[in-house]
């Protein structure tokens, strides 16, 4: 016969085997747990205290390894950090220099803020030699940048060598609607380009039609490159070939910037003032 207590004290011990086994199950699972917790914890925390260390002078120094001013040219050239706001300028130097806190409310009371800085931007700026810490002029670098368009109108060929009552009369003579048509304005652009490279766009060359036209529209300088210079915008054009079929030296012209806004920059060049517009679609940049 079955030993009844026996058979008890044997499904007792297997019922606590099974309790125990379910206890180290749970147990497992929670420590597992626990571990995937503290894995994560650490790298939040390692995260976070990567965050808050500052770029070390040889990283920034890396960065802008590459980066060196044009003799004589005084500008500081760099980016606009957080904390900038109306009076204040927060820049890290392209030189690889510690960020720099700047006072700018003279640049904008005398109108030489072109172009509110954000952070990220590039910044050109000068400062006064006097105090190092106020700012005369600061230029917004990526708002400058992109496809600056103006409209040109025709003059009549050599119409301004006749007597002016000459002139008159020939003006007379012509219908409102043809004189309309013949003088209408063409749009010309200069895209200043990444890598200070540009492009002048229109001026189409001209054809026996053209020649035969009572009128003609102004040549434009075909500008391949750009820079800043002590606070000026110097636009160069390639280099002419010469006679002895040698290139010679690129001409440049030199403009004091006037005004600079999301979809306005205003140029002085040495013999007039220059007005240009943002095309639609560059608005958005």
């Amino acid at each position: 016969m079955i030993d009844v207590n026996l058979f008890a004290k044997v499904q007792i011990k297997y019922q606590l085997s099974i309790v125990n086994y379910q206890l180290f199950c749970t147990f497992a699972q929670n420590l597992n747990i626990m571990k995937k917790a503290i894995c994560l914890l650490t790298i939040v925390v390692l995260l976070m205290a990567c965050g808050q260390k500052q770029p070390s002078k040889d990283r920034q120094e890396g960065v802008f390894a590459n980066y060196q001013n044009v003799p004589g040219d005084s500008t500081i050239y760099g980016l606009a950090c957080d904390g900038s706001t109306d009076s204040i300028l927060i820049l890290l130097p392209f030189s690889g220099a510690d960020p720099d806190t700047f006072d700018i409310i003279r640049a904008r009371q005398e109108h030489q803020l072109f172009g509110r800085p954000h952070i990220g931007d590039e910044l050109a700026v000068i400062l006064n030699p006097e105090d190092k810490q106020e700012v005369l002029m600061l230029i917004n670098i990526e708002r400058l940048k992109g496809k600056w368009c103006y409209q040109v109108t025709p003059t009549f060929r050599n119409i301004d060598k006749m007597p002016e009552r000459i002139q008159r009369r020939i003006m007379e003579r012509i219908p409102d609607s043809a004189r309309q048509k013949m003088m209408a304005p063409r749009e010309y652009s200069i895209q200043l380009k990444r890598g200070n490279t540009a492009q002048s766009i229109g001026g189409r060359r001209q054809s026996s039609t053209d020649e035969m036209s009572p009128v003609e529209y102004p040549p434009i300088k075909r500008y391949t490159g750009w820079k800043l210079y002590n606070g000026k915008l110097i636009l160069v054009t390639d280099s002419v070939l010469l006679p002895n079929g040698k290139k010679g030296k690129p001409d440049q012209d030199t403009a004091d910037i006037l005004q600079l806004h999301r979809d306005t920059l205003v140029l002085r060049f040495k013999d007039h003032e220059q007005g240009y517009y943002r095309k639609t679609e560059e608005k958005q940049n």
